[in-house]
């Protein structure tokens, strides 16, 4: 299953907190589709997956709209 997380407008480390929360209730295997416009989330997003065990599948820019996929561990 893909869900969505919009953490636009979110400060660090307030994208990375959401997207914790929000990957709990998930199964392994999902993928949790992430919006965010911080620009510390080029950091933030995959040092938090590679440390929770997530994979990141990717993500795509859209103006300063990061958009992240990721896979629940």
């Amino acid at each position: 299953m893909e869900y969505e997380l919009d953490a636009i407008g979110l400060l660090c480390p307030l994208p990375v907190l959401k997207a914790r929360k929000r990957l709990q209730g998930l199964e392994s295997g999902d993928v949790l589709v992430v919006q965010t416009d911080d620009p510390a989330a080029v950091i933030d997003m995959p040092h938090f997956c590679a440390e929770a065990g997530h994979e990141l599948l990717g993500h795509d820019e859209a103006g300063p709209v990061i958009t992240w996929r990721v896979r629940k561990g």
